[in-house]
């Protein structure tokens, strides 16, 4: 089982930075999150493939800093800005087939865009035959502010996708959205993925695993029954949390939680 960090939740620190702040750590597996084109480019993509090599790492997934543009290239119907976004997310899968990650993670168009489902749904298909070429599996997280941040939503696009419907469970997003994280997994099951894991308490919806008070046992044991394979992905925001140390403590304490469920 895969367990480890999001480059994302070191930002504003440059991708290759924060991914050798993660090796420093001892942490084992990471998630890509690129915040510039040229993070997915030379020469930055062959120094993370050095330091994975280097550190016995594995990269287990990749979040494109694209997400907010999503809605008016690739869920839009204007065929020029579709092309070009879909040329640019054919250059990440490329990159992801070097750094060995198999998830590439999207957030999809906001609420307030003028997307039908079919659409979406046609769009997302499009998007998930490209990334099969490169062994990629496109996958949508829940995200409150956008259409998937309607679990209604989501169960339409699996039963409509069919074996091209992949999910990211991110716990603080179903939090922001007022969903049980349960619901998903009843609803979703063996079609999630990778997941976003973050604690929480009563006035917090994003801490370090273990500074709140979320009974991870009962996800992750649902999960596992569901046949979950994927990554289990510390996700924090910078302002979440102090020094670096706490998102290796995040990885233990969540490792120990998966261990009670084997």
């Amino acid at each position: 089982m895969d367990i480890g960090v999001s480059t994302a939740s070191l930002y504003p620190l440059h991708v290759e930075d924060a991914f050798s702040e993660l090796v420093k750590l001892g942490v084992k597996n990471a998630e890509i999150f690129a915040n510039a084109t040229c993070e997915a480019r030379e020469p930055i993509v062959s120094q993370i493939c050095e330091l994975r090599d280097s550190n016995n790492m594995k990269i287990t997934s990749f979040h494109p800093f694209s997400s907010p543009m999503e809605s008016v290239f690739v869920f839009s119907d204007y065929d020029r800005r579709i092309a070009e976004m879909t040329e640019l997310y054919r250059e990440f899968f490329g990159t992801m087939k070097r750094f060995g990650a198999k998830i590439f993670v999207i957030h999809g168009a906001i609420l307030s865009s003028k997307c039908t489902p079919e659409h979406y749904i046609k769009q997302f298909r499009m998007l998930a035959e490209a990334g099969r070429e490169y062994g990629v599996t496109v996958a949508q997280e829940n995200v409150s502010y956008c259409l998937s941040g309607k679990l209604e939503f989501l169960k339409r696009m699996k039963r409509e996708l069919g074996e091209y419907a992949g999910f990211v469970l991110d716990l603080k997003q179903a939090r922001r959205s007022g969903e049980d994280p349960l619901d998903y997994v009843d609803a979703l099951g063996e079609s999630i993925v990778h997941c976003h894991f973050s604690d929480a308490d009563a006035d917090r919806d994003c801490l370090p695993i273990g500074n709140g008070c979320y009974d991870f046992l009962p996800l992750v044991q649902k999960l596992f029954s569901r046949g979950f394979d994927g990554a289990f992905i510390v996700e924090l925001y910078r302002s979440n949390y102090g020094e670096f140390s706490e998102l290796k403590s995040s990885v233990e304490r969540l490792s120990e939680i998966v261990e009670k469920c084997r």
